[in-house]
């Protein structure tokens, strides 16, 4: 799966820029979070046609857009389970660059994870998730 990141001056209407776009685009964003410093705003996104997006996201004046691979796990929905995954990453040296919530299903929730490129494989393997 695939994460576009959005970069940008943080100001008022930047995120509804690319939301409006997508919409207009008939993208649909399947997750996303958004946060801003005084300076920057970032934003992390999954949709249903990362391609279609990354086409016409490049062409925002001011906008840094990049796309990277990320992995979608499914956890029990109890309290520690993230904290489980999480330290069995860290004990292996694994450094994450981000980490949301994808979705809720019946018990479980699905997390986006996505770790630093030279580590992808290893987290495969660490978590034994398929190729």
């Amino acid at each position: 799966m695939k994460e576009i990141t959005v970069k940008t001056k943080n100001r008022v209407g930047a995120l509804a820029d690319v939301a409006e776009l997508l919409g207009s685009l008939g993208v649909n964003i399947e997750s996303i979070s958004a946060y801003g410093s005084e300076e920057y705003a970032i934003f992390r996104i999954i949709t249903n046609d990362s391609t279609t997006a990354m086409k016409h996201l490049v062409k925002l004046p001011g906008f840094k857009i990049s796309e990277s691979d990320i992995l979608v796990i499914e956890i029990p929905n109890r309290p520690g389970e993230l904290g489980k995954i999480t330290r069995k990453l860290a004990n292996k040296g694994i450094d994450l660059e981000s980490v949301y919530l994808m979705g809720k299903l019946a018990d479980s929730i699905q997390i986006a994870i996505k770790p630093t490129k030279e580590s992808f494989g290893k987290v495969r393997e660490i978590l034994k998730l398929k190729s």
